[in-house]
């Protein structure tokens, strides 16, 4: 029996539009709030496999979804390559040595000496893999990574950031250092990646979270050919794998996506229309419904209604356009689930 949620991601007819969302294992969860609490931070849990894979599940059981991703951060790749990183509660994720220099980034650990630091993300897999597959639900187990640019912006801001200005005066006045730094974790993520698909993920996705940040005109020399490198070298080892792609913010870049993938993540402020006259008949689309919706069962039905009606005729897999806030009433996210596996029924 294949699994619905890998079926879809390779445009084949699935009995239903399945149905996942971006930070679905999170803090809209009391169950994964008791469990983070006995890990102590959030660090010890994504380095606990157990517990890891416990939070990775608990959306399967309460809301509903269709495929598992992965409980992790995409953070752990810097983390181990040699940074100072450190999670402040009421602020976020800070690293205390931001790159600056050539020198900085001389003196981290690349390539595959640093992505085989990362055991425990490899340890979580496998035990979800063993639980996944005693349930015989046939739940996918999606992977996922940072774009090289996103962590990249971490690590030379040294935080979370809203103008970008340390990292993009880098992309004007040294872009030498800033494609250094970018190649780096490029090697990182191939082989990051690649182990998480031979400890057995069923699916990859690369976010791009701050593609927003970068013009389009610069899209693509400084994150987009990155992301097509890191799955060409993942196609080129594992063909049937299928990798999702999503960049948060480009619906200017539309016209010039190109790459050997599956499935383009639609974010909540591009038209799912736009995205499927432009992409449709390349790509698998995923997405797209504006987070905030579920805060109200009404608006959330309207939304799924939509975009049900708008690829009926295409190739689609129901998200979020973004991730879930952490407010959100578990009853809602039941909602969305619910009703995006009955308004795609065929």
């Amino acid at each position: 029996m294949s699994k619905i949620f890998v079926d879809a991601c390779l445009g084949k007819e699935t009995p239903y539009t399945p149905v996942w969302m971006m930070r679905q294992a999170g803090r809209y969860l009391p169950e994964y709030m008791a469990v983070r609490a006995e890990a102590g931070n959030f660090l010890n849990l994504c380095h606990d496999p157990a517990k890891a894979a416990e939070v990775t599940i608990q959306p399967l059981d309460i809301v509903g979804v269709d495929a598992a991703i992965l409980f992790s951060d995409i953070l752990v790749i810097p983390d181990e390559m040699g940074m100072d990183l450190e999670f402040i509660k009421g602020f976020g994720p800070k690293f205390n040595d931001p790159l600056t220099s050539q020198e900085d980034l001389d003196r981290l650990i690349g390539g595959e000496e640093a992505a085989n630091k990362l055991t425990y993300v490899y340890d979580t897999i496998k035990l979800l893999r063993k639980q996944l597959d005693e349930r015989g639900d046939e739940i996918a187990l999606i992977g996922f990574c940072g774009a090289p640019w996103t962590l990249a912006t971490y690590m030379i801001e040294g935080q979370g950031t809203k103008t970008y200005n340390i990292c993009k005066k880098m992309m004007y006045s040294n872009p030498e250092l800033l494609h250094n730094i970018l190649r780096e974790v490029t090697e990182v993520v191939k082989y990051y990646m690649e182990k998480q698909i031979e400890s057995g993920i069923d699916v990859v996705q690369i976010f791009d979270s701050w593609a927003a940040a970068i013009e389009p005109d610069r899209y693509d020399e400084f994150s987009w050919k990155y992301m097509v490198e890191i799955a060409d070298y993942l196609k080129s080892k594992y063909p049937d794998t299928p990798i999702i792609m999503f960049p948060k913010g480009v619906p200017a870049f539309l016209d010039k996506v190109y790459g050997n993938f599956d499935v383009y993540g639609v974010d909540w402020g591009t038209p799912m229309e736009l995205a499927k006259e432009k992409l449709g008949d390349k790509y698998v689309l995923q997405g797209n419904m504006e987070p905030c919706r579920l805060y109200s069962k009404e608006a959330t039905t309207e939304s799924v209604a939509i975009l049900a009606e708008t690829m009926r005729d295409g190739r689609h897999i129901f998200n979020l356009g973004h991730g879930i806030l952490p407010d959100v009433p578990v009853e809602n996210a039941k909602h969305f689930v619910s009703e995006c596996q009955r308004l795609s029924k065929r």
